[in-house]
């Protein structure tokens, strides 16, 4: 089988694109989602394109952590970042958040989280790509395949999130 250099995955959340783009938006609630991060620090309150945060992740008893920056911070949108490892990309992560709606009055969103390896062909990829298997575990192949699981661990529980405080305050 080819390797995936792109994956993304989507989930439909009964919320107004603002209120599901607030929750994703801040890299310091991604350990909520996220099966692998468990820890981001963030320089800066605000969280805006050009942002720059570090994200701390967990596979088992393997840890490691990634430098990011913000590229696209567009609320009810898009929301996009670029990880490097010691300076040499690894990959862009994003979500766009689209209203698919049919009645005003029940918001719905389309919550889609794409992901991007940027491994191919740039200086240092093959030894980004090795340190990727020494603290992941994971090959560089079979990256997206474990990139797509947590995608949908990650969007669910946004979505059951995202749903649960609205329906706690509507």
């Amino acid at each position: 089988m080819e390797r995936e250099w792109v994956v993304e995955e989507s989930v439909a959340v009964a919320a107004p694109a603002a209120d599901v783009y607030a929750a994703v938006a801040d890299p310091r609630r991604m350990s909520e989602w996220s099966p692998e991060v468990f820890a981001a620090w963030v320089r800066g309150r605000t969280v805006t394109a050009g942002t720059r945060f570090v994200g701390w992740n967990r596979v088992g008893w393997r840890v490691w952590f990634t430098t990011c920056r913000v590229t696209s911070a567009e609320p009810g949108e898009a929301f996009a970042f670029r990880v490097s490892s010691f300076g040499i990309p690894v990959a862009l992560w994003g979500y766009r958040f689209e209203d698919v709606a049919d009645d005003p009055s029940a918001p719905r969103t389309r919550l889609t989280e794409y992901w991007e390896d940027l491994r191919r062909d740039t200086r240092g990829a093959r030894f980004v790509s090795l340190l990727g298997r020494v603290f992941t575990g994971v090959p560089a192949d079979r990256r997206a395949g474990v990139n797509r699981a947590g995608m949908r661990a990650t969007l669910d529980r946004i979505r059951a999130a995202v749903e649960k405080d609205r329906a706690g305050t509507g």
